[in-house]
């Protein structure tokens, strides 16, 4: 009777441990789909802190990326600007002379 009642006990802690990890993996997913984190804000601050480290670090690196690809096609617009005013510069100095 002694050792039934252990087992009941024994089993009823194991299950609400498990419970607990479960509803508290669960809860983990949910906070990412509902936040939709696309950059840092100050709007934001609280919603990016309850995210993990590695969540941020994702986020953080992804924002990287797009900023290094935006910056990329800026820097190269305005390459072709100053050659295309450069070049224009250069035909009316030979122009003149």
């Amino acid at each position: 009777m002694m050792l039934r009642n252990l087992m009941v006990i024994f089993l009823f802690i194991l299950v609400a441990i498990y419970l607990k990890k479960f509803l508290k993996l669960n809860s983990n997913k949910k906070v990412l789909k509902d936040k939709n984190l696309k950059k840092i804000s100050k709007k934001n601050l609280n919603n990016w802190m309850n995210l993990t480290k590695k969540e941020r670090y994702n986020l953080s690196k992804q924002e990287s990326i797009t900023y290094f690809d935006k910056r990329k096609v800026l820097l190269a617009e305005i390459r072709k600007e100053y050659k295309k005013i450069s070049k224009g510069n250069s035909e009316k100095n030979i122009e003149e002379k």
